[in-house]
């Protein structure tokens, strides 16, 4: 089984986006574990379907992935990719389309990030300019939102970003265009394993919010796990219809 796990932040404020700093160690054990196997984001679509492999990625560049979950990570030899919001680096995550969800975090400046990208296990990918929501805007702002975040970081840190996260996970058809043109691949927040048959710029993540209890990381590949995949899954999606529908 294959999947692309996600976290936003490492604190302890209990937040929707917000895993505590001793769930977070328990995580990074176990992944260290060797249970399964930890591939940089791009090889796990190349890695045998009869793999256990994961990809971690973490969404926004906040604070405390530099602060607390990059130094874990790198010492147990994890890779990672953070997707950044390139015009908002180094203020804090008040954008709009949050819908009032979780707290505003500090995020990490040009320095910080390029000191992570310089190591061999910190990925940068983007995470759009401004972290809107793409399905509101017009053609000429969605490019100029995806393309443009993609030219800050290669200005900034002198690399082409190779992957994008679509922010709330919302994207269209020309969303999905802009991205299939500018990077190798899109991940989406749709709740799900990866499977061979997922299109590259539609890729779905497990929120590990849903697997803050030990358990359930360790219950890994067992029809457990798959029933709570599941519940989950449905939970989310009555929640959005219940909310009119959208990530």
């Amino acid at each position: 089984m294959k999947a692309i796990l996600t976290y936003h932040s490492v604190d302890d404020s209990g937040s929707v986006v917000s895993t505590s700093e001793a769930t977070f160690r328990d995580h990074v054990q176990w992944l260290a574990s060797g249970r399964v196997r930890v591939v940089p984001l791009l090889e796990l679509l190349t890695t045998s379907e009869s793999e256990d492999a994961v990809a971690i990625t973490f969404d926004d560049g906040l604070e405390s992935f530099g602060r607390i979950a990059a130094p874990l990570l790198l010492a147990a030899g994890l890779p990672v990719t953070v997707f950044v919001v390139s015009d908002l680096v180094g203020e804090l995550s008040t954008w709009s389309g949050s819908r009032g969800h979780g707290p505003s975090f500090r995020l990490l400046d040009w320095a910080a990030l390029g000191a992570l990208a310089e190591t061999d296990l910190v990925e940068i990918g983007a995470h759009t300019r401004t972290h809107p929501v793409l399905t509101r805007l017009d053609p000429p702002n969605v490019a100029d939102e995806i393309i443009g975040c993609a030219r800050r970081i290669h200005e900034q840190l002198g690399e082409h970003p190779r992957a994008f996260a679509y922010p709330y996970g919302a994207f269209d058809e020309e969303a999905e265009r802009v991205a299939s043109a500018t990077f190798d691949l899109s991940v989406t927040t749709r709740l799900d394993i990866l499977k061979p048959s997922a299109p590259h710029h539609r890729l779905p993540r497990l929120d590990m919010w849903y697997y803050q209890s030990p358990r359930r990381l360790r219950s890994w590949g067992t029809s457990a796990f798959r029933r709570h995949l599941g519940a989950r899954r449905a939970a989310r999606a009555m929640r959005g219809v219940l909310a009119g529908g959208g990530a």
